[in-house]
């Protein structure tokens, strides 16, 4: 099979849906002889910030002299991104050959989900990485990666997202995410609603986990673009984080604490490696900025508590006029999603990315009409982008937000890559 076709086969096992359950997964990986026994793991789950955090320890890790792996999803624009080391993408030739030994011992039945990360396992084993960043696919406790036995756990704030799955309390979600803590291992904990916090911490406390949580065990404050990191007696002046935002302070402090964290585990960083390190930490899509003219910024949130983050760190860009290139996914809480940007932008040029979720330009361009904002339909994301830039000013900023979907085709175009629409 081409690549072509491989990634047709893979990208068609999503008609099984997500299923509880890690039955699958382990079978598939005691066919291959256990891949992730060979792997030093750390795991990530939560809401918001997963990839960021991702971003920053793997960037970490890399510069401290470990061979680091980083295991991510969705893709942006190119299937390989999911399997990173060292911060560069898997070769094609290389995810070929370990998803043809994978779809080769695969039960029918496995998901989509479960066949990527066992090609990650395998993967990364196969390339003798030091450390695998593991970052979960939805929720923790019957996710595929959690078969590994991470070394620590870190949880990003849990927020509402795929209720129908998680559940529709914060509780339930955050004891869903809970399930990657590990007994006798240590969990970073990051910002958190106060129901979520406390289902956490109980069950860190059944296992025995030791737990730093954010604003008591560790904390960071920003002066511009200089940062402080403060955990105990430990401080670290001046960190030049290399993803902007505000809320990018949080996700870099989480990934410090886990990479000091990783010193008792036979990882021992220095704190000249966490400083090139977190300088060095790249993450497509999220704030990324194209300097134009006209300037064009890309950020993947995708629910209401990630679209308020986002929100809160446009205070520190400098604009004349906003303009906002929209497209969402129909099953998500969109409206919702649009409320703490919609006051921020002058037009908006609604877009319907290329899936089948995608809720439609027309329903989307209405709805932000009835909130009282000037609303273009701009078709398809390449369109709406293109109609974006051709209204924008100089010292205008054209946002595209909504859907990692909608930022994946965005940035394709910016930067000349195929696109990829289907995604898992």
């Amino acid at each position: 099979m081409t690549y072509a076709d491989i990634l047709a086969h893979i990208y068609g096992r999503g008609r099984f849906g997500m299923k509880p359950g890690l039955e699958r997964i382990i079978e598939i990986l005691h066919r291959l002889g256990n891949p992730h026994k060979r792997l030093a793991t750390v795991q990530i789950a939560g809401t918001n910030g997963k990839g960021s955090t991702g971003a920053f320890l793997s960037a970490i890790m890399s510069a401290a002299g470990y061979r680091t792996a980083f295991f991510s999803s969705p893709h942006l624009s190119s299937f390989s991104e999911r399997f990173r080391i060292d911060g560069s993408e898997a070769d094609e030739d290389d995810v070929a050959d370990v998803a043809r030994r994978v779809l080769a011992v695969a039960p029918a039945e496995a998901t989509f989900f479960e066949i990527v990360t066992a090609m990650g396992f395998q993967l990364f084993a196969d390339k003798g990485v030091d450390l695998a960043v593991m970052e979960t696919g939805m929720g923790g406790r019957w996710d595929a990666t959690n078969v590994a036995d991470g070394l620590l756990a870190v949880i990003t704030p849990v927020s509402y997202d795929h209720c129908e799955y998680l559940g529709h309390t914060l509780a339930a979600i955050a004891a869903e995410k809970a399930g990657i803590i590990r007994s006798g291992r240590a969990v970073v904990i990051g910002p958190q609603e106060p129901e979520a916090l406390a289902v956490i911490r109980s069950a860190a406390e059944g296992a025995g986990a030791r737990c730093l949580v954010w604003g008591e065990d560790f904390n960071c404050s920003a002066d511009g673009a200089s940062v402080r990191y403060v955990a105990g007696d430990f401080a670290l002046e001046g960190l030049t984080p290399g993803l902007h935002g505000r809320f990018q302070t949080v996700n870099m402090a989480s990934a410090v604490t886990a990479a000091r964290l990783l010193d008792s585990a036979g990882f021992p960083v220095d704190d000249g490696a966490l400083r090139s390190g977190v300088a060095a930490a790249r993450w497509p899509g999220r704030m990324e900025l194209f300097p134009g003219p006209p300037r064009i910024m890309l950020d993947g949130a995708h629910n209401p508590a990630g679209a308020a983050a986002l929100a809160d760190s446009l205070a520190d860009v400098r604009y004349r006029r906003l303009l906002l290139v929209v497209g969402v996914m129909a099953d998500k809480a969109w409206q919702e999603l649009l409320g703490p940007l919609l006051p921020l932008a002058a037009t908006v040029i609604a877009v319907e990315p290329s899936l089948e979720r995608a809720l439609p330009a027309e329903t989307l361009a209405g709805f932000i009409r009835q909130a009282g904002v000037e609303a273009v339909i701009g078709g398809d994301v390449g369109r709406g982008l293109g109609l974006a830039c051709d209204m924008a000013g100089y010292d205008d900023l054209v946002l595209v937000c909504g859907s990692l979907f909608t930022v994946g085709e965005a940035r394709s175009r910016l930067t000349g890559r195929e696109f990829a629409p289907i995604r898992g």
